[in-house]
């Protein structure tokens, strides 16, 4: 078995888009900061996220049934920390930002590169982790902007620009 320190110093070196996921329901209004998305299919279009089983969220996720995925901008690191941050409490957390929603009632950040509206479709308990199974019901995407990526335990802006030449 691979060494867990290894592992960890390994992933820190695949980057990824930094998303806050949110829920509003029955359990109320919750939401964490996630690096752990990805798309399934596009027929039906279907993303996994992935939440630490121990999360004070973790219930309240299961119970409302439906998530947001709210991917961030560049100049979003604030909001990425607020939705990190165990100090502050969910009111805390939402208060400090402007929410709309589309077909679940999942809040999507106004600001948000794009926005995915899910319905929950499957859960599955893997290690320390839940791994959700999210169709997407509406989606809301923003005409341009930087996106925000975690590499090498940084934040760093993505403009969108390729480093590669196009083929003739």
């Amino acid at each position: 078995m691979i060494d867990k320190d290894l592992f960890r110093n390994g992933m820190s070196l695949l980057g990824g888009a930094v998303n806050v996921i949110t829920t509003d329901g029955e359990a109320g209004r919750f939401g964490f900061t996630a690096t752990a998305v990805t798309s399934v299919t596009d027929e039906p279009p279907t993303l996994l996220v992935c939440m630490n089983r121990h999360s004070f969220a973790n219930p309240h996720f299961k119970k409302n049934g439906v998530l947001c995925v709210n991917v961030l901008r560049s100049h979003h690191q604030d909001i990425s920390w607020d939705f990190a941050n165990r100090d502050l409490t969910s009111e805390q957390r939402f208060a400090k930002h402007d929410w709309l929603t589309l077909e679940t009632g999942a809040p999507i950040l106004e600001q948000a590169l794009v926005g995915f509206d899910c319905v929950i479709d499957e859960v599955h308990e893997v290690g320390t982790h839940t791994v959700f199974y999210c169709q997407v019901k509406a989606a809301r995407v923003s005409e341009e902007g930087s996106g925000l990526v975690y590499f090498n335990r940084n934040y760093h802006s993505l403009n969108g620009e390729s480093s590669l030449q196009k083929a003739s």
